[in-house]
């Protein structure tokens, strides 16, 4: 379950994602364009790159100070050490993970970082931890998240990316009630109830919201972005290569 609100991205989440000086950004995948449109904000000048066309076109609608490129992120068409930074959101977990780090170092230049965001809902806020409680009673899986984090690690364990650090920004994104009865209702698992549960379900949730909410102001959904950065090593792609004694050797 998802907020179509939009709350305000903490500007200083931008300012932590960002080059250390402004440069050629690269944002992979589409999710990644709204936040290198804020980092562009800082003087950067941003390319995005997904596997669609429609994705990369759409992308270059909404943002048009930037060029847009069509392709996979394990196959870049760059020249080596193009970008300053590859910015990644929301969609690490997607990537083949040893041939796009690879990628990602090759086109980065010395000194170049990798950054990645996720953004997801904190669930540390006790009216959100009864709201869940509610929707499990009649979906066990609704209001889970957080499992694409595990791509994380296959940053921490490439030799491209040695030394990769960790910040976490709160943000809070404002829900009235229907936003949140529709919300509740839109879910895929949860519009599939009969009549007479779905009606419990939506007074349930309604009377939490009328508890928790200080009227007239809507309750703040909380999220938190995670964020991590990690600059290039590139010694694995210019180390000289050693075969072993007993190797086969071809000569022409």
């Amino acid at each position: 379950m998802s907020n179509r609100s939009t709350g305000a991205f903490p500007s200083t989440a931008v300012d932590w994602l960002a080059p250390a000086a402004p440069g050629p950004l690269l944002a992979v995948g589409r999710a990644s364009a709204a936040t290198a449109a804020r980092i562009s904000r800082l003087g950067s000048r941003a390319t995005i790159t997904d596997k669609s066309a429609a994705a990369v076109q759409a992308a270059c609608d909404r943002y048009p100070h930037m060029v847009g490129i069509t392709a996979a992120p394990d196959a870049l068409p760059f020249v080596p050490c193009s970008f300053d930074e590859v910015l990644v959101v929301q969609g690490m977990h997607l990537l083949p993970p040893g041939l796009a780090l690879a990628e990602f170092a090759r086109v980065l230049a010395p000194g170049g970082r990798l950054a990645v965001q996720f953004t997801v809902r904190d669930d540390s806020v006790p009216w959100v931890r009864r709201l869940a409680a509610i929707l499990r009673v009649y979906d066990p899986e609704a209001m889970s998240s957080g499992e694409e984090l595990y791509s994380i690690a296959s940053i921490a364990a490439s030799p491209h990316f040695p030394v990769l650090e960790h910040r976490s920004f709160r943000m809070w994104v404002p829900i009235t009630r229907d936003g949140m009865l529709e919300l509740v209702s839109s879910s895929p698992r949860l519009a599939n109830l009969g009549e007479p549960e779905a009606d419990q379900l939506l007074a349930e949730v309604g009377a939490l919201y009328d508890s928790s909410a200080r009227r007239p102001e809507p309750l703040l959904l909380p999220y938190s972005v995670l964020c991590w950065r990690a600059t290039v090593d590139h010694s694995e792609l210019s180390a000289e290569l050693h075969l072993p004694d007993d190797g086969l050797q071809i000569s022409f």
